[in-house]
């Protein structure tokens, strides 16, 4: 992160803030309660694997074609203001809200059964654009927060690819093949995966690919945010 990141991030958390979604004072937090409360979250029968909408149990998408990764766990539903908070950490640097995606992450999720939390890598084509990797910002406290070790050094994003956004979900898993290489050992770790939004999922199905080949015996995604067809 720049220097000029670190400062602002120290100052949002000592300063009086306004609310990101209703503009009013909400002391040092970056939502207030109120909005807080009404915020899309997602509940409800879910599947276990990749946290989408179900009757119960694991959806037909994950039992036809099983993912490489175990399990996932997101908070939101990427909808508005969900969707506003994500766009301002990313793009306008309220590197607050971070912290709050991870403290909303830390209420639902556990350290049982996972041994390390480590952030999908971002391009150094988006870091030097950005300043800081996002899914770092979320994953770094959230670690804390649970006493995990955070394993931010030994993956990196070697290819700078098309964004997911921009391409059908058909050509989305191709996209991001061989996007990714692992520096570090992983032979038998429980892995949590942490992001800021989950789309179709091809982006985290290839990385959890790479931690598998890597000796990785479980991987899961901790997301704040989920998109929904």
């Amino acid at each position: 992160m720049s220097i000029f990141g670190a400062i602002r991030r120290s100052l949002e958390r000592l300063l009086p803030q306004d609310c990101s979604v209703c503009g009013l004072g909400s002391g040092n937090a970056p939502v207030c309660p109120a909005c807080a409360a009404d915020l899309p979250y997602l509940d409800g029968p879910l599947c276990p694997v990749c946290a989408l909408p179900t009757t119960g149990g694991r959806c037909g998408a994950c039992l036809a074609a099983p993912p490489r990764f175990d399990a996932t766990t997101a908070v939101f539903r990427y909808a508005y203001p969900v969707e506003h908070l994500v766009q301002a950490l990313k793009y306008r640097q309220r590197l607050a809200l971070a912290g709050w995606l991870a403290a909303s992450l830390a209420a639902r999720v556990g350290r049982d059964g996972i041994d390390c939390v480590l952030p999908l890598p971002l391009s150094a084509a988006r870091m030097r654009e950005r300043g800081f990797n996002q899914a770092q910002e979320i994953a770094r406290p959230l670690a804390r927060a649970l006493g995990l070790p955070l394993l931010a050094d030994c993956c990196s994003r070697v290819r700078d690819t098309p964004p997911q956004a921009g391409l059908p979900w058909t050509e989305r898993q191709a996209n991001m093949r061989q996007a990714f290489a692992c520096r570090g050992g992983l032979t038998g770790k429980r892995i949590a995966v942490v992001d800021d939004v989950m789309t179709t999922g091809a982006t985290l199905n290839e990385f959890a690919r790479l931690l598998k080949r890597h000796g990785a015996a479980r991987v899961e995604n901790w997301v704040a945010a989920r998109t929904l067809p």
